[in-house]
This record gives structure tokens, sequence and C-alpha cells, in this order.
């Protein structure tokens, strides 16, 4: 079951230029930089109260990110939800007929497992799901 927003996905052309907007918008720099080779992106986060913001710079031009740029610019990336338990809930999902893009969960940012749901099944945003690594 899905249980809150973990993180809001912005992908950015920039990520020091971002880091310096998205500070000033919220008043505080961010907490952690980290890259995630099998994605080919760097990321950069910001918490705000319990939801953090995760920004998406690309490293490679095969990757999501700089795809999602090309086609749409910069923006809202997607949007995570927190869940217990990352396998059982792909499984809850499959069966009430929501197309899953990685059946199985890979590494991510910030000691996560992840998934995503294809935007066809999710009225055009891009879900993901995301479980702390244990």
């Amino acid at each position: 079951m899905l249980k809150k927003v973990e993180h809001i996905g912005i992908a950015v052309k920039n990520l020091n230029n971002a880091n310096s907007l998205f500070a000033k918008l919220f008043g505080k720099d961010h907490y952690k930089i980290e890259k995630v080779e099998s994605e080919g992106v760097s990321t950069s986060f910001f918490m705000l109260g319990e939801t953090k913001i995760e920004l998406l710079e690309a490293t490679t031009e095969t990757s999501a990110i700089s795809k999602f740029i090309e086609k749409k610019g910069e923006g809202i990336h997607h949007i995570a939800y927190e869940v217990d338990d990352i396998y059982a809930e792909i499984e809850r999902l499959k069966k009430e007929g929501f197309e899953i893009i990685n059946a199985e969960p890979k590494a991510g940012a910030d000691n996560k497992l992840i998934c995503f749901l294809h935007p066809k099944s999710t009225n055009g945003i891009l879900v993901e799901l995301c479980q702390e690594k244990k």
C-alpha cells in the first residue's frame, strides 16, 4: 500500500544552477548530492517537511532524464511514493492493471529500491515506488 509522497522528482538541465534556484526558493540548501550511474543521473535532495524534492540532471545522452528534457523540457518528472514492501506492491498493482516499467526493483538514489509505473496506466504521471533498503 502506498504510504506517503516520498519525493517529487524534477528534471533539470544544470544541477548547480537548479540547486541555487531551489535553495533561494526553499530558503535552505540541499542536503545531499548523489550520482546514480545505472540511471545516468546526478541527483540533489532538499527536505521540505516530510517530503523530499529530488533534482535530476542527466549524465548521459541516453538517460531517461536526458530524453525527458529533450521532449518536454525541464519540470516535474515523477512523483515517488513510499511503500513498506515493494515486491508485494508491484504484484498488487499488476493485478489492478497498472503497467510496470521494471518488473524487478532496482537500486535508486538515497538508499532506496525503486520501481516505476508507466504513465500510460496512471493518467500521464510517472509514478515511482520507493522502499528503504534493508
